[in-house]
């Protein structure tokens, strides 16, 4: 089989150790074979740079495992090394005895004849980004949670406060609640904290407020707020850490804003998983492919099976989907028209995922020609030679039909 890199090596990365390979061509045209094993402290790690660098190694392979990858890739991508990270599922080992020096060589030569593909990894200040977009994402999911808990709270003490006002921490909801913890259970007292338009339902909010709150539920209340007044401000801070790292992607984030569904959160994250040099990636379909954004291709025989879309990230999925829906809810766009057609035959989720897809391609061409999204507009389908007056017509029947109406066409005739 034929060789591509004259030095290189493979790395078996693990939580303490890293076992790795080295194959290097001798002035003699003979193949040279070296092993070592390293700890994953620093120290450990600048003696496996010093090591490899001493065979003049020129491409290093490792296996994406777990977080425990990022050490090594990080100390050495400073040097002169070329770095692949590797997808676990295509480094599926030879059947046989399993060891760690057999999984390096194993590594290496994979690398050697150029029978693997490397990862995208971003570079060190998107990766930053991406750090901060997702603990971000994780606390507003906690607070998220806390809310609900606190809802539960109330509901078993009797307090029926979240029907009758649209948001349970709105400012009278949150001092109802404070008084609530503090000791006040009278309902006309409570009720009376009601501010705006929330006072026309003061009624109502006597008998909503009207329960068995007790000391132990005043307890767990106040727990739960506090915890949500942390989560706030850890949320904020975190918002403006990422307004600092993301200051020189600035026009990248406002050029996605400009995509119907995405806001500046969304635009932020997208940046984030995605980075901003489009180059890394040959075309729109292989971004949406590395995502996991678009439906595989499995065909044997003549017959196709299943090709449900393949894991990438959940971070980007998220946010994609999310924006989506956001989209989908733009009335006279392009985006909300396509979510519209594709839930009609393949249901909202499917819809969600194909309209995450597109909105993906659109960043795609938005970050590599630096242009702003400009409006297709929700007749352009019907505009589009793609779909013909015919096919609209019959579809449109059958939706008529499975409605219970029996429809006869009959031409327009039209006056001289």
């Amino acid at each position: 089989m034929e060789r591509i890199v004259e030095r290189c090596a493979g790395l078996d990365v693990h939580k303490a150790s890293v076992t790795a390979c080295v194959r290097v061509v001798t002035t003699g045209g003979e193949l040279r074979q070296e092993i070592g094993q390293f700890a994953t402290t620093t120290r450990g790690l600048l003696q496996l740079r010093d090591w490899l660098a001493s065979f003049e190694v020129t491409l290093v392979g490792m296996e994406a495992t777990g977080v425990y990858w990022k050490p090594v890739y990080y100390l050495l991508e400073d040097d002169d090394f070329e770095l692949w990270l590797l997808n676990a599922r295509h480094l599926k080992n030879v059947p046989g005895r399993k060891t760690d020096i057999k999984d390096a060589q194993w590594i290496c030569q994979l690398v050697d004849h150029g029978l693997v593909r490397p990862s995208f990894v971003p570079p060190r200040e998107i990766r930053e980004l991406r750090n901060l977009t997702r603990y971000r994402k994780r606390q507003i999911e906690e607070r998220a949670e806390e809310v609900q808990r606190l809802e539960k709270v109330l509901q078993e003490a009797g307090i029926k406060l979240s029907s009758v006002a649209t948001r349970v921490l709105g400012a009278s909801g949150r001092a109802m609640i404070e008084a609530l913890v503090e000791g006040t259970t009278d309902p006309e007292v409570l009720a009376e904290l009601a501010k705006g338009r929330l006072r026309s339902k003061i009624a109502a909010l006597k008998e909503a407020l009207e329960g068995n709150f007790s000391n132990h539920h005043a307890f767990m209340v106040g727990n739960i707020l506090a915890h949500i007044d942390y989560l706030d401000e850890s949320i904020a801070r975190l918002g403006a850490e990422i307004e600092r790292v993301i200051a020189p992607f600035s026009d990248e984030v406002e050029l996605l804003s400009t995509i119907p569904g995405v806001d500046r959160r969304t635009a932020e994250t997208l940046v984030a998983e995605i980075g901003v040099d489009m180059s890394r990636f040959p075309s729109a379909a292989h971004l949406a492919s590395w995502a996991g954004m678009c439906p595989g291709n499995d065909e044997s025989a003549g017959k196709h099976r299943s090709g449900k879309t393949r894991k990438g990230s959940k971070w980007l999925r998220s946010a994609l989907t999310e924006a989506a829906h956001a989209a989908a809810r733009t009335k006279g766009s392009y985006l909300s028209a396509h979510y519209a057609r594709i839930r009609g035959r393949r249901g909202s989720k499917r819809a969600a995922v194909a309209t995450g897809h597109t909105i993906l391609v659109i960043c795609f061409h938005l970050l590599k020609r630096k242009v702003p999204y400009e409006e297709l507009g929700e007749d352009y389908y019907a505009r589009n030679r793609r779909c013909s007056s015919e096919a609209h017509t019959k579809r449109l029947v059958r939706q008529l039909e499975r409605l219970g109406h029996k429809v006869v066409l009959e031409p327009l005739v039209q006056s001289a």
